[in-house]
């Protein structure tokens, strides 16, 4: 590992950058975040989440000249057609959160199917200089809450609560949610990755 001992994160999302950190930090990685470096934010045309998340990465990678890593990651509800999907922080007004998760409880309200299933998903993506990348997902069900519940975490966690809980993203701590998450899981993958590829 000693060769991935500084990794650069493609991202400005301080949520995300810190969850990153805490879940890297223990294996010896140091993250520079877009923040770190003054990368320049990146339009999110992509169809999927592999295919924002690969446009961030790239255009990292060319801009610093090595390999860099960004994600991309969204709330999918069955009974929306799997939105807001790719589209999850610009769903949010304004990319307010607590506005985004009023907007989202009413809109599947009005669909009246009673149906609450939902998932996060994460895509990382791996992108070197030349084009050539490795992505990794990540995927953690569970049901849309009928209301807000707890001030942990950041974007839509108070009202998701992954299968076999009770209890929202928001009202887990740090450490407890990175093991079951989507970002978590996506990281593990890309760990075991890095492991293989610079032991």
């Amino acid at each position: 590992m000693q060769k991935c001992k500084d990794i650069i994160f493609a991202s400005h999302n301080k949520g995300k950058i810190s969850e990153i950190r805490e879940i890297l930090s223990p294996l010896g990685l140091n993250v520079l975040s877009g923040e770190d470096l003054e990368l320049p934010d990146v339009e999110e045309t992509g169809k999927t989440f592999e295919e924002n998340a690969y446009i961030k990465a790239l255009a990292a990678a060319k801009k610093q000249n090595i390999p860099c890593f960004a994600d991309d990651s969204g709330l999918c509800v069955d009974a929306m057609g799997g939105r807001p999907g790719v589209y999850t922080a610009r769903y949010a007004p304004n990319r307010d959160f607590d506005k985004g998760m009023d907007k989202l409880l009413n809109e599947l309200e009005e669909t009246n199917s009673g149906n609450r299933a939902a998932h996060f998903s994460c895509v990382i993506v791996l992108a070197y200089p030349d084009g050539r990348y490795k992505s990794f997902e990540g995927r953690v069900d569970g049901s849309i809450a009928p209301r807000k519940s707890g001030n942990a975490g950041f974007g839509y966690d108070p009202i998701f609560i992954p299968t076999g809980f009770n209890r929202s993203f928001a009202e887990f701590d740090s450490e407890e949610k990175n093991k079951i998450s989507h970002r978590g899981r996506a990281l593990q993958k890309f760990v075991q990755y890095l492991s293989d590829e610079y032991q």
